[in-house]
């Protein structure tokens, strides 16, 4: 799932000084400690603050059936505390989270065997466990400190606090006044090292109660539930990132944390620190807080791959809300030349009111109230997508063939020069306002190197780009543009028809999110 991280579209709105881009050096620098984490490091002096992101290279393409959407619950535990934050007596707090894991373990047992079709199995019973745990975890808050990371970044000037999960990737992000970077890595380390998974159950109730309203309840994400479940067959790509509802009701707190100590390694991890820092103050520095803990020994490599589709794909769904559609073709992964060409193509399309489909489907035909595209820069390869609204009766089928009809034409008729130099404007443009923000260039810094290895991979792209022929923009539309490479996801509108809701729970705040 790709998402823009709230509050930095504000940043890219910002007007761009009058710089050539062929002038911007990126004087970035580089270490890595000998348990293989990685720190990036741009020096900016102009004010005394820096932005910083940490990585960890795990989503939920690294998950497995049984345990979907353990990224992203992992993502909201990370602010529960350590041994150190969030308690006042860790040693005192233990014995209830071995009493927690026993009952959960008792609990897993019988939700099984009540789902198990030749067995009988009993719902009071997994009730009575369900209130056993809450019972315990009650008992348990009389040592917990609620939010203390949280409160301590907060105190000390942090702002933009927040953290992310998506299929690819995790990441958890700060800014802080200059004279906080040790407290950073104190913080970080401690939560990377010790991390103590208590108040589990209650959390895996608020992510489930986020699953209903972001994904049962909206259609518009049910739909692309919907769509990627039909559009990949074997990469991790076709769960959602929440996960399914059934994995929600039955992960552990034991599985949360060996899934963890897999992945939430330093040789998993890569750090991007913009602002006003000294190389050498962040070397010492990421040397004695991160330096001592030990890399995964079991880092999985991921050997599925999604084979090539052979025959469109349709799904239908079902839902009381206005007609809507997905349509997607299978590409290609970051770091792949026709990405490039891709993503040019996707801007001559639906990149702003002069593009060709906003012009066509929007303001000639009007039978689109909204189109939009967009072609995923993922670890795997993933789809180009086109999402979109018709307008007043205007029925789906008329606004997918206006679609194709496009398609078809870049097939054989080149853009024009115009088209072509709008886009490549618009390149440098986002650029230009990229390198003003701190947050953005840690976000840009960290995510290019965690997906293709080099952090270089930021400007190298920005030239293959600008490069991207009208030659280019033909050869990948007939590439990857076929009917038998494509999903189709409609949402057709049925009064009453909604999935059905579990009972809502009280939702505590969450911090962060899918």
């Amino acid at each position: 799932m790709k998402i823009l991280i709230p509050g930095l579209l504000a940043l890219l709105l910002i007007s761009p000084p009058a710089v050539p881009t062929d002038d911007i050096r990126l004087d970035v620098k580089e270490l890595t400690l000998e348990n293989g984490m990685r720190f990036l490091v741009l020096e900016r002096h102009e004010s005394p603050v820096f932005s910083v992101v940490l990585r960890y290279k795990v989503g939920s393409v690294d998950e497995r059936p049984g345990i979907t959407g353990m990224a992203h619950l992992c993502e909201h535990m990370m602010f529960k505390g350590t041994k150190l934050f969030g308690t006042t007596d860790y040693e005192a707090e233990l014995p209830y989270l071995r009493k927690i894991d026993s009952l959960a373990e008792l609990l897993t047992i019988e939700q099984a065997r009540e789902r198990n079709p030749f067995y009988k199995g009993s719902k009071d019973k997994v009730d009575s466990l369900k209130a056993e745990i809450h019972k315990v975890q009650l008992e348990e808050t009389r040592y917990i400190i609620k939010d203390e990371l949280w409160e301590t970044y907060l105190r000390n000037g942090g702002t933009m606090l927040n953290a992310s999960t998506f299929s690819d990737g995790t990441q958890y992000f700060v800014s802080l006044p200059a004279n906080r970077l040790e407290l950073w890595a104190l913080l970080e380390s401690d939560r990377m090292a010790n991390l103590v998974t208590r108040e589990y159950y209650s959390e895996r109730d608020v992510v489930y109660e986020e699953r209903r309203l972001r994904t049962d309840n909206d259609p518009s994400g049910y739909l692309e539930e919907q769509f990627n479940a039909a559009a990949f067959t074997a990469c991790g790509y076709s769960w959602p990132v929440i996960g399914w509802a059934s994995d929600l009701e039955t992960m552990t707190r034991l599985d949360l944390n060996e899934f963890r100590d897999k992945f939430y390694a330093p040789n998993n991890a890569v750090v991007a620190i913009v602002g006003d820092v000294e190389f050498d103050e962040v070397k010492y520095i990421a040397e004695k807080y991160f330096g001592p803990i030990p890399p995964s020994t079991g880092l999985p490599k991921i050997a599925t791959i999604e084979p090539p589709q052979k025959g469109e794909r349709r799904v239908k769904v079902k839902f009381d809300a206005e007609p809507q559609a997905l349509i997607g073709y299978h590409t290609v992964a970051a770091g792949d030349p026709d990405l490039a060409p891709l993503e040019i193509m996707a801007s001559i399309l639906t990149d702003g009111r002069t593009s060709r489909l906003h012009k066509k489907m929007v303001e000639n035909l009007k039978i689109a109230q909204s189109i939009g595209c967009g072609v995923s820069s993922s670890r795997y390869p993933d789809m180009f997508m086109f999402w979109l609204t018709p307008m007043g009766d205007a029925t789906l089928e008329a606004n997918e063939n206006a679609i194709y009809a496009e398609i078809e034409n870049m097939k054989t008729q080149p853009v024009s020069d115009w088209e072509l130099q709008r886009v490549r404007n618009q390149l440098d443009a986002n650029y230009i306002r990229m390198l003003r923000s701190n947050m953005w260039m840690a976000f840009s810094l960290s995510g290019n190197d965690a997906l293709t290895g080099d952090w270089r991979y930021i400007k190298n792209h920005y030239w293959e780009r600008k490069a991207v022929t009208k030659e280019d923009i033909m050869r990948v539309a007939k590439k990857y543009f076929t009917e038998d490479n494509r999903t189709v996801a409609y949402i057709v509108k049925t009064p009453g028809a909604q999935m059905p809701a579990r009972p809502q729970a009280v939702r505590p705040r969450v911090k962060g999110g899918y």
